[in-house]
């Protein structure tokens, strides 16, 4: 029997940080799931499936599902998939000892706007070593190995490559990239682009609304990218247009249904109730709102999904203002 690879500890067992340990055990290596719900990892240890969030995708052997942080502590590399309200109090209770981080969460922290990287930064240290893997995923896709791909972008391009060669086996495709800030930037803003998206599929807009929110929703990522400094190319790719296309336009996306059940007239805590799952794109809303003053950046689809989460604004109010805005050139 061969030895494992490496080994790895993902933190946080919801469906992306089981989907990704599910990879990464594809891949021969031996995976540490940490989860801080004390009872559901124990039923996964023993069950071997992850009952609640990816029912039917049996866990291979390689994974040990583990609820105390110690389990994790000085183990070889560590991969964050905790929602981005969490990701704050995780990278600190790993403390500045830990000097190389990768993360899979896809967010803003919401009160501040600042981005993870930022974050991280802030409690490992400004030489820790930094990785952000995102792109167009569902994580039941990933879990069956179905055929995906993501990015990987890190402060250190031996670290991305490390991090990918772990995770590109099979069906599954790992490029690499040095655009840190890009790449964690796009797969928190498109959540956003993505409620609006349900939102007009669910008052029955069409498929021409729907195209032109994600190519003007895009216009408004790449607006606020540039002067966040993130590469244009990084917007183009699998982190920015690759993951706001899956995200706006299948329903497995929590935040297109989310904006599907705001469309139907709920309100946002009936339609989060309903579906169960932390839903990026709500604090995402309210991250970005922040982070486009700051900026100066216009971003009006944006703006209005920020209006009917947190000032009370009905979708079509929403959809009215949009479409009551003065003409001008499209690549202004």
């Amino acid at each position: 029997m061969t030895e494992p690879l490496m080994t790895t500890a993902v933190l946080g067992a919801g469906s992306w940080g089981t989907a990704l340990a599910i990879q990464l055990a594809r891949c021969g290596h031996r995976v540490l799931l940490w989860g801080r719900d004390a009872a559901a990892v124990a039923r996964m240890a023993a069950e071997r499936v992850n009952a609640r969030y990816l029912p039917g995708i049996a866990l291979p052997a390689a994974i040990q599902p583990v609820a105390s942080f110690e389990n994790v502590r000085g183990v070889e590399e560590v991969v964050v998939a905790v929602p981005s309200f969490a990701f704050r109090d995780t990278v600190a209770a790993l403390g500045p000892e830990t000097q190389r981080l990768a993360w899979a969460t896809k967010g803003l922290e919401e009160s501040s706007g600042r981005l993870l990287h930022e974050i991280a930064a802030e409690i490992l240290g400004a030489n820790a070593t930094l990785a952000a893997l995102s792109g167009p995923t569902f994580a039941a896709e990933v879990a069956r190995g179905l055929p995906t791909a993501i990015t990987v972008a890190s402060n250190d391009s031996a670290y991305a490559d490390r991090l990918a060669a772990a995770l590109h086996c099979g069906a599954f495709r790992a490029y690499t990239s040095t655009d840190l800030i890009g790449v964690g930037f796009g797969g928190a803003v498109k959540n956003v682009i993505a409620i609006a998206a349900g939102m007009a599929d669910g008052l029955g807009l069409g498929a021409n609304s729907r195209a032109a929110l994600i190519t003007r929703g895009l216009a408004e990522m790449m607006r606020l990218g540039q002067k966040l400094g993130v590469r244009t190319e990084t917007m183009m790719g699998l982190a920015g247009l690759g993951d706001l296309v899956l995200t706006c336009t299948d329903d497995k996306s929590r935040n297109r249904r989310f904006g599907l059940g705001l469309a139907r007239g709920n309100t946002p805590m009936e339609v989060a109730a309903q579906i169960g799952q932390v839903v990026e794109g709500v604090g995402a809303a309210a991250a970005v709102h922040l982070l486009s003053r700051r900026c100066s950046v216009e971003m009006p689809i944006c703006e209005q999904v920020y209006e009917v989460l947190h000032a009370g604004v009905a979708p079509h109010e929403a959809v009215a203002a949009l479409l009551e805005r003065a003409r001008r050139s499209e690549h202004d």
